[in-house]
C-alpha cells in the first residue's frame, strides 16, 4: 500500500511539473484582480467556475507544449517529465484533452464572453505548440498575450465592457511577458535551432539585438506602471501599489540590462527565476491594489 501511495504521489508531482501549476496560480490571481476592478466579485458559483477555467486551460497549454517540445528539452538538457520518462507522450496528450475539456466546459456555465475567450485560447494553445512557436514574433506574442488574457477574461466574467485600467494593465503585462519570452529564446537558442529550426529573434537579428529589444519592451512596461500610479484608479497614489511595483520595475530593469552583457546556463537559470518572481509580484501587487487603497 505504501508503495502504491508513493507511486501515486510521484505521478501527481510529475503531472504538476508537466502542467506548470505555479503558472495557473498566477493566472487565478489575475482573474480575481480583474473581477474586482471590473465591478466586484460574482456569485460563489460563478467565481469558482472562473477559477477552474484559467487553471485547466493553462495546464493543457503546458502539457501540449512539452509534447511537441520534447526534442528541444532534450537538446537543452531540461529534466522535464517527458524527457525523464515520468510521463509518456500519450499521457501528455490525455492530460491535455482532459484539462481543455474541464477548462472550456467550466466557462460555458458563466457567459458567452467567457466561453469564447476560453475556447479561443484553448485553440491557440494547440496551434502555438504545433506551429506558431516556430514563427518569428507570433509565438512570443501568443505566450505574452496568454499572460494578459486572464485580466480580460476576469473582466468579462462580471462585465460586458472593458475599463481603461484593465486595458492598460493588460498592455503592461503583455509587454513584459513579450520581453520575458524573447529572453527565453535567447536562453533556448541552441535547442530551438537543433530540434525545431524555429525562427526566433536571436537567430534572425542576433543575441544582442534581441536583448536590446527585450530591454525596450521592459522599459515600455515600466512606463505604463508609472502612468498607472499617477493617473489610473485604483493605482493612483496608492502606496499598496507604489512600493511593490517599484520592486518589480527594478527587477525587470536589472534583467533587461544583464541580458545585454551576460550569458551562460547559470545566469539563464537565475534570470528565469527572477523574471518569474517579478511577474508573480506584479500580479499580487495588482490584486492588492484592487483590494486596498493606501493614500500617499
Amino acid at each position: 500500500m505504501a508503495a502504491k501511495n508513493t507511486d501515486l504521489s510521484s505521478k501527481l508531482a510529475a503531472v504538476l511539473r508537466l502542467t506548470r501549476i505555479e503558472h495557473s496560480i498566477m493566472l487565478v490571481i489575475a482573474v480575481i484582480a480583474a473581477e474586482i476592478m471590473a465591478g466586484g466579485m460574482p456569485s460563489i458559483t460563478v467565481f469558482a467556475l472562473s477559477m477552474v477555467t484559467p487553471i485547466f486551460v493553462s495546464m493543457a497549454a503546458f502539457a501540449i507544449n512539452d509534447y511537441f517540445d520534447v526534442k528541444v528539452d532534450r537538446a537543452n538538457r531540461r529534466q522535464r517529465p517527458l524527457v525523464t520518462g515520468e510521463i509518456t507522450p500519450n499521457g501528455a496528450l490525455r492530460i491535455t484533452a482532459v484539462c481543455l475539456a474541464v477548462g472550456i466546459g467550466a466557462s460555458s456555465f458563466i457567459n458567452p464572453y467567457a466561453l469564447a475567450i476560453a475556447a479561443l485560447f484553448g485553440a491557440l494553445a494547440l496551434l502555438y505548440s504545433y506551429r506558431l512557436k516556430e514563427l518569428l514574433f507570433w509565438g512570443n506574442a501568443y505566450v505574452a498575450f496568454s499572460m494578459a488574457i486572464p485580466f480580460i477574461y476576469g473582466n468579462y466574467v462580471v462585465s460586458s465592457s472593458m475599463p481603461y485600467g484593465i486595458l492598460l494593465v493588460s498592455a503592461m503585462i503583455f509587454l513584459s511577458g513579450l520581453a520575458r519570452e524573447i529572453h527565453g529564446t535567447i536562453r533556448d537558442m541552441k535547442g530551438d535551432a537543433q530540434a525545431r529550426a524555429a525562427r526566433t529573434f536571436p537567430r534572425v537579428i542576433g543575441r544582442r539585438r534581441s536583448a536590446f529589444l527585450a530591454l525596450s519592451l521592459y522599459a515600455l512596461a515600466i512606463a505604463i506602471s508609472a502612468y498607472l500610479f499617477f493617473a489610473v484608479q485604483p493605482f493612483r497614489q496608492n502606496l499598496a501599489y507604489a512600493l511593490p511595483i517599484l520592486a518589480v520595475d527594478i527587477m525587470l530593469a536589472y534583467l533587461g540590462i544583464e541580458y545585454l552583457y551576460r550569458k551562460g546556463r547559470r545566469f539563464y537559470g537565475h534570470a528565469r527565476n527572477v523574471s518569474l518572481a517579478a511577474m508573480a509580484l506584479a500580479l499580487a501587487t495588482i490584486l492588492l491594489s484592487a483590494l486596498l487603497m493606501v493614500r500617499i
